[in-house]
């Protein structure tokens, strides 16, 4: 009897279909580890203020995988020359598990305690106790070493590193897509399709044909375009800052009250203790630390318990914009907030997100970046924004601010404290700190 081909299909609101005929690729996604990051939000905190975003990383490494398939597949069948079909399986496996280290609210996480979900990812793809690893050691038994050093970027071929990671590779155009359709912000849409027609390989990397170049500088805009308007959102941001605080008071507490925390939040024991396991990391994710945090509102210490009830139920703090050069003036705001009686170690916070849209290639700097390389119709290659006057206008140039977050009780103007409010108030213009020079000059 012949061996039937497996078709699997994924139905997905980005993408439409998408379809898996590989077996090790179905296999991966049905082990443990990836179908964790169904439990883990894909925009963490920014579904606080966008309530459609509450699509998970397991989404998005699933369409990562679809473009890279893609991709792979019109390689094959268009550049034999050039592209390697050998290196469609160790691409698209990379592709599809390229997150797969991403922990519960993963970047705020990782900030307290320590973790780094790239090195997480590459122990999940490598250690011998994961259901990912075995899937992968049924191809070769170095097969797990060569996907892992895609994702570090060692691995010899650059066309396959620079397709997973690269300023347009198969992660960036999947989530500024979906993070735009689930959130509902228009500004990440381009046209995928023309990209995918254009896209080639080339000896060190991959180019686009310059018959496509208006579908790249329209990705570029639309990157440029969804940091500043979701990714940097002030609001998210709160959620992130209250999250940071909330882990810190926690961290803080834990060694005078172990057997509270072991009871209420055993999953998070070993992060306190700082010695976890890749299992231990493994078995928390977004739900679990929700739950926590609703046991943790009822706590007798004021600060963990208000804290908790802000993450919650979204209570959010207030934020103004400030200069790095009148950074040490905000101390001034902080004594205010004292004085009324919030404890500012944990009720003020700064919060800086910058981004760099597009840089070209500079191999000086601590982490030069992959330029866009555009083919010409004799085949030349030329860096994008020496033939878009659109991309030069963004090319080196840093986007986004710094904020600084405090309880929005400040502003209400019932308080008691009036001279206080009035006081603080005087240094803010236009959501914007003034400083103490920015005060004089008033």
């Amino acid at each position: 009897m012949p061996h039937k081909k497996l078709e699997k299909v994924f139905r997905d609101p980005v993408h439409n279909y998408i379809a898996v005929s590989n077996q090790v690729i179905y296999d991966l996604i049905g082990t443990s580890e990836f179908q964790r990051l169904r439990r883990i939000k894909q925009l963490g905190t920014s579904s606080y203020t966008f309530h459609g975003a509450e699509h998970s990383r397991f989404a998005h490494c699933l369409g990562v995988y679809h473009i890279a398939k893609q991709i792979t597949d019109m390689f094959t069948k268009n550049y034999p020359e050039i592209w390697n079909s050998e290196e469609n399986l160790v691409t698209q496996c990379a592709a599809l598990l390229h997150d797969v280290g991403h922990g519960a609210f993963s970047h705020t996480f990782e900030g307290i305690f320590d973790t780094d979900h790239e090195a997480i990812t590459v122990s999940i793809i490598t250690s011998p106790e994961t259901e990912v690893n075995a899937v992968l050691r049924k191809v070769a038994p170095d097969f797990p070493e060569k996907v892992a050093s895609v994702i570090t970027h060692q691995y010899a071929n650059q066309q396959v590193v620079q397709l997973i990671s690269s300023q347009i590779d198969a992660d960036r155009m999947d989530y500024l897509l979906r993070d735009s359709y689930y959130t509902g912000a228009t500004y990440g849409e381009f046209d995928l399709t023309r990209i995918m027609r254009v896209i080639t390989p080339v000896e060190n990397g991959i180019a686009f044909k310059i018959q496509g170049m208006h579908a790249v500088e329209d990705y570029i805009v639309s990157r440029f375009q969804m940091y500043m308007q979701v990714y940097f959102h002030p609001a998210s941001r709160a959620m992130e800052v209250l999250l940071h605080q909330l882990l810190k008071r926690a961290k803080v507490l834990y060694p005078t009250q172990k057997t509270y925390f072991d009871t209420t939040s055993p999953r998070l024991v070993p992060f306190f203790e700082k010695h976890f396991t890749l299992s231990d990391y493994l078995h928390l994710d977004d739900g679990v630390m929700t739950t926590y945090f609703q046991n943790w509102q009822t706590h007798p210490d004021p600060i963990l318990s208000d804290l908790s009830k802000a993450f919650v139920n979204r209570k959010l703090s207030k934020s103004i914009k400030y200069d790095h050069a009148d950074e040490q003036d905000l101390d001034i705001l902080r004594d205010i907030i004292e004085k009324i009686g919030f404890d500012k170690t944990y009720y003020t916070a700064v919060h800086s997100n910058f981004d760099l849209p597009y840089d070209l290639y500079r191999p000086e700097i601590k982490s030069p970046r992959t330029q866009i390389e555009i083919m010409q119709k004799d085949g030349t290659l030329t860096e994008l924004s020496e033939l878009s006057s659109l991309v030069k206008s963004l090319t080196g140039t840093t986007h986004g601010d710094s904020r600084f977050y405090f309880p929005r009780e400040i502003l209400n103007p019932d308080t008691l404290f009036k001279a206080e409010q009035e006081a603080f108030t005087s240094y803010i213009k236009n959501d914007h700190f003034l400083g103490k020079k920015g005060i004089e000059s008033k």
